[in-house]
């Protein structure tokens, strides 16, 4: 049982009587009057055991998007029922309202809508719907949860989607789809054309000059149907914030961009979420799918303070292709002595494939090693505490330099910069590869 505002304010009227008449009889009286009028009112509630929910919502929602789900309430009793539902769903859900009213009739069911805002990536739960039934005066009611388990599995937002138009466009400018033709990139066959001054004689094709009796080259376009490896390191790389989001989310807008644009060039995409073990993997994602089922189990993806288990990435790439491949270790690198176990796979992993390792800059940190830089607002950064904070930035700074360095003698591309720019920049170094042939 529940006791309304109403209860309590008309309860409030027997202290006024008790301080007015200086006497407690007439509060006595009036109590007693309330006492028995919400005893008929909890008589008159509805049975909240004849009270039935459906539960009616997409099961997938990207994060910062609106998602519109109903309730239905049937009320298989024989009163009216007046309810105030609260639908026990995660803050972090974005529900809106949070209590809902309704009046069902006896034998009737009603529909109510909600909407989510999430803000937070990840699994979204609810175990059940709080309904408080209330009797005909408004001064008591009956509760009770009904079990109803709900799921809403909020993806990432994909704000590097917008970055995809323009390499798409490259990339069709590779294929030879569009009106510039890129001659001469790519291992894969395409076409033979009369010899042009300028051509590589290495491209001559002698059996079909000796056929056409004049010089007949071949002509070649980037390779289909390749393989591309993306690892997302969930360790505790990971787990450092940059501004106001772990450096895991980075590593998951990288991963989303490469993949739409390598299954938009006809290549198969696999994912693997690693720390200490692998939490997650999405097996030769298509272009119809990719985005989807990539944005799924990045959704469930959390940074652990766990050391990530590079030595396992070379099985693991071995298990996905026995072919060349393009391997993308979407992690960040920040000193020898964080980044060792990496540095020591790189080698093993560039033998047999293309490898590209993302770096994540702090823009803190770059702005503290800049002119001026140290404590927000300190003018020309002359005290000695700003001197120190500059000095450790660049130090920082530095050390990362010398594992980017370490890790390209290893035969790894590195791409770094700002959360907002590895995206990006991972895209281009997979396209450079396609020109290149190297995949």
């Amino acid at each position: 049982m529940a006791l309304s505002g109403r209860f309590v304010a008309l309860l409030a009227v027997a202290v006024v009587l008790t301080v007015l008449l200086g006497s407690g009889w007439g509060a006595v009286a009036w109590t007693g009057l309330l006492l028995l009028a919400s005893a008929v009112d909890l008589s008159l509630a509805a049975d909240l055991r004849h009270v039935r929910v459906e539960r009616r919502m997409p099961r997938l929602t990207r994060r910062d998007a609106a998602a519109d789900g109903t309730l239905v309430l049937a009320n298989d009793g024989r009163r009216v029922l007046r309810a105030l539902v609260r639908d026990m769903w995660e803050p972090s859900a974005g529900q809106e309202p949070r209590r809902i009213r309704l009046t069902v009739p006896a034998g009737e069911r009603r529909t109510a809508r909600m909407r989510f805002t999430p803000f937070r990536r990840g699994r979204r739960t609810t175990t059940g719907i709080a309904v408080r039934a209330s009797g005909p005066f408004g001064l008591v009611a009956r509760q009770r949860v009904v079990p109803s388990p709900g799921e809403l599995v909020v993806t990432p937002p994909f704000r590097s989607r917008r970055h995809l138009p323009s390499r798409l466009a490259r990339l069709r400018e590779l294929d030879g789809e569009t009106t510039l033709q890129l001659r001469g990139h790519g291992t894969e066959f395409d076409s033979l054309r009369d010899y042009v001054r300028g051509d590589d004689v290495r491209s001559i094709d002698w059996r079909a000059t000796a056929r056409r009796q004049d010089l007949v080259v071949r002509t070649w376009r980037p390779e289909r149907d390749r393989r591309v490896v993306v690892v997302v390191d969930s360790g505790r790389a990971g787990a450092g914030r940059v501004d106001d989001e772990p450096r895991l989310d980075t590593a998951i807008e990288t991963a989303l961009l490469l993949g739409a644009l390598a299954a938009a060039a006809g290549d198969r995409v696999d994912l693997v979420v690693l720390d200490d073990a692998v939490r997650g993997r999405v097996h030769s994602a298509t272009r119809s799918d990719v985005v989807q089922r990539f944005g799924e189990t990045l959704a469930l993806a959390e940074p652990h303070l766990r050391p990530t288990d590079w030595a396992a990435v070379p099985g693991i790439v071995d298990a996905v292709t026995t072919q060349r491949a393009l391997v993308v270790l979407a992690t960040s690198l920040a000193s020898v002595g964080a980044s060792g176990d990496l540095l020591t796979v790189l080698p093993v992993l560039a033998r047999r494939h293309a490898v590209v390792v993302t770096a994540v800059e702090d823009p803190a940190v770059v702005r503290m090693a800049g002119p001026g830089g140290g404590r927000a607002g300190s003018g020309s950064g002359s005290g000695s505490g700003d001197v120190y904070r500059r000095a450790a930035a660049e130090r920082a700074l530095l050390d990362a330099d010398g594992v980017a360095d370490v890790a390209r003698r290893a035969g790894a591309e590195v791409v770094r910069g700002l959360p907002e720019e590895v995206p990006p920049r991972t895209a281009d170094a997979y396209l450079r590869a396609k020109a290149a042939g190297r995949l």
